[in-house]
């Protein structure tokens, strides 16, 4: 029987669908050494953690690496592609869960609710309610996306109908802007914005993106929140600015470090918001990502190639490791 081997536990409807294609196994470890050992006799790998490129070296009955989820920093295409396996994803499902995130992390750093909560319980109703004078709304600022893929522009969607935000972007992307959205230069968009998204994937292009210098351009008052990877922001920047008090605060879900360390600065802030890389997980979202996954596995199974492949160029070098029955 064909072995599936998942990095983490999948939602019970995909766990149902896979049942019939082979037998699913769940990594017993995420070091290196355990899932390259742990891979060595399956045809599939669905991908929730980082993958080490030796795994597809020691794996000659892998067909697929499947990511559960969009974006592939997690899986070494080179390597795989190297070895003839196919890499697929499963874009945009979770872009709504992500873009509420994002709407909620922004409501809570302009209400100042970390804060308020704190005192509210600690202190009394009185020290919670005087935070309220210094509070913002949500109505009218600018927000500035960084990246308009199936996120960003799920994010633009609801702040611009939902919100009444002023809403503009910055992206490599030459399609034509979606309503109510206008394109800046990421240096016009740092300085021009009352909240800057970032929703662009890891490449060498936007790694430290948000730097030192593009910090300091941001308004006083602007809150940085960080959807997409760690390694966008310069931690150390950032850092500093919110000691100095020169921007307004920010929202992290992502870290160059993961899981972070209890004793890391960022913890140490009334105005950042600190989440574990959750902004895309809810119920619905996980159901729709192992449905998705589970999709793209039967197919590889059933020799057909994935919706979503990444790398095309394997196809000849697979079809020769896996000649069609």
């Amino acid at each position: 029987m064909r072995k599936i081997l998942s990095t983490h536990p999948l939602h019970p409807r995909a766990t149902s669908m896979l049942a019939g294609a082979g037998r699913l196994v769940v990594a017993s470890a995420l070091d290196a050494k355990t899932l390259a050992a742990e891979a060595k006799d399956a045809d599939i790998v669905i991908v929730r953690a980082p993958l080490p490129p030796e795994l597809f070296a020691g794996a000659s009955l892998l067909r697929a690496a499947i990511r559960h989820g969009a974006g592939l920093d997690m899986i070494p295409v080179e390597a795989a592609t190297a070895a003839g396996v196919l890499v697929a994803n499963v874009p945009a499902v979770n872009a709504r869960s992500v873009a509420e995130h994002v709407v909620f992390t922004a409501l809570a750093l302009l209400r100042r609710f970390r804060i308020m909560d704190r005192d509210l319980r600690a202190k009394g109703w009185l020290a919670g309610r005087e935070h309220a004078n210094s509070t913002s709304e949500l109505a009218g600022k600018t927000i500035g996306i960084v990246g308009l893929g199936a996120v960003g522009q799920a994010v633009g969607h609801i702040a611009a109908h939902g919100f009444d935000l002023k809403v503009v972007a910055t992206t490599r992307s030459l399609r034509p802007a979606p309503e109510r959205v206008g394109f800046l230069s990421i240096d016009a968009l740092v300085e021009q914005s009352d909240i800057i998204v970032l929703c662009c994937p890891l490449t060498e292009e936007t790694r430290g993106l948000i730097s030192r210098e593009r910090i300091a351009r941001m308004k006083p008052n602007a809150l940085l929140i960080n959807v997409s990877r760690g390694p966008v922001v310069d931690d150390e920047a950032l850092i500093e600015a919110l000691r100095k008090g020169r921007i307004g605060g920010a929202a992290l879900d992502v870290f160059a470090t993961q899981p972070l360390p209890p004793s890391h600065p960022y913890f140490s802030f009334d105005n950042v918001i600190i989440t574990p890389h959750m902004a895309g997980i809810t119920e619905q979202s996980m159901m729709r990502m192992g449905v998705g996954a589970a999709n793209e596995a039967l197919l590889v199974l059933a020799d057909k190639l994935p919706v979503n492949l990444r790398n095309p160029e394997v196809i000849e070098r697979y079809r020769r490791r896996f000649p069609a029955d």
